[in-house]
């Protein structure tokens, strides 16, 4: 079977809790796998904010947004998921529960619940790799007076707070099932890109591996960090804190154009820069079964446009 990509596709994906998310240029498809084994699966129009609003799919620019986007559209997602399989287990509803549903209609306390998710899930990473940090690194501060080095330290001291975070979660039972669902994601948009039919037996092959990860992604964020805020002094740790922020936009951005790049090309620069990445994604990226994959497929299939749109 041949490893030569015909087509650079746009598609990308999430893995949720029983299921899959694909979006593609104009639709996103959610593919959940129930307790029988059969796949349903919802769709929704799915445009980025760049298609939109032309400022927005500006280098740089664009990152920022589809970054936010794509956290907002997998965030529900993932609330709907993980609402589904929470309708598999006969459970009596907490106190609390029944109160919510009692103040709250449906619709009102998911919106809330989603708003909530999506602070949640941009306050933990800001404190995780901003605040932590800086805050460990500032008690070095009166035997390191270099703030190159300083700030050098302080970007181990994310890279490690990273690993061990994605380490203890591969170990965790219920995220080892949902990153098997992330190798099914990757195996499948492989199989697209080399044009090959999207059949359990041609997607089982391939690489569960793929440059364009999210995992990878946070690693280059956090990498390319690094380097910017090695030129960044240290007089101040809420100072320190507060640029680390004003920066995190620009990083955001930078980083997405060099995925972007990195996606497009195949030659000895471009495998170099994706290779800590792919190494990162064996904490995240675990191998699906057939069940996994036709969930994949399922989604994937409902999200290919008819014409060449969904090009990288």
């Amino acid at each position: 079977m041949s490893d030569k990509l015909i087509r650079k596709t746009s598609i990308g994906g999430q893995a949720l809790i029983e299921g899959i998310m694909m979006r593609g240029p104009e639709k996103m498809a959610c593919a959940y796998l129930k307790g029988d084994k059969s796949i349903d699966v919802e769709v929704k129009d799915s445009v980025l904010p760049g298609k939109k609003y032309k400022i927005l799919g500006l280098p740089l620019i664009r990152g920022v947004a589809n970054m936010l986007y794509s956290l907002a559209s997998g965030m529900k997602c993932l609330t709907d998921s993980a609402t589904r399989a929470e309708d598999f287990v006969e459970e009596e509803p907490s106190k609390f529960d029944k109160w919510l549903e009692s103040k709250f209609k449906p619709e009102t306390l998911e919106k809330w619940m989603i708003g909530i998710s999506m602070v949640f899930g941009i306050l933990l990473p800001i404190f995780m790799y901003i605040f932590l940090p800086s805050f460990l690194t500032s008690f070095l501060r009166p035997f390191i007076s270099h703030h190159i080095l300083l700030n050098l330290i302080e970007g181990a001291i994310k890279m490690v707070i990273f690993i061990l975070f994605l380490w203890s979660t591969s170990h965790m039972k219920e995220m080892q099932r949902v990153y098997a669902f992330h190798g099914a994601e990757h195996k499948t948009i492989y199989a697209y890109e080399k044009g090959l039919p999207l059949t359990v037996e041609n997607v089982r092959p391939q690489s569960r591996f793929h440059p364009r990860c999210g995992t990878s992604f946070l690693f280059v964020v956090l990498f390319i960090g690094i380097l910017v805020y090695s030129f960044l002094t240290w007089d101040n740790i809420w100072m320190r804190i507060g640029l680390r922020l004003v920066c995190l936009p620009l990083l955001v951005g930078i980083t997405y154009e060099i995925n972007r790049l990195v996606g497009r090309t195949d030659n000895w620069l471009s495998r170099i820069v994706r290779a800590p990445g792919l190494w990162v994604q064996r904490l995240t990226v675990f191998e699906p079964d057939d069940d996994m994959i036709r969930a994949a497929i399922a989604a994937m299939n409902e999200v290919i446009p008819s014409d060449d749109s969904d090009k990288w």
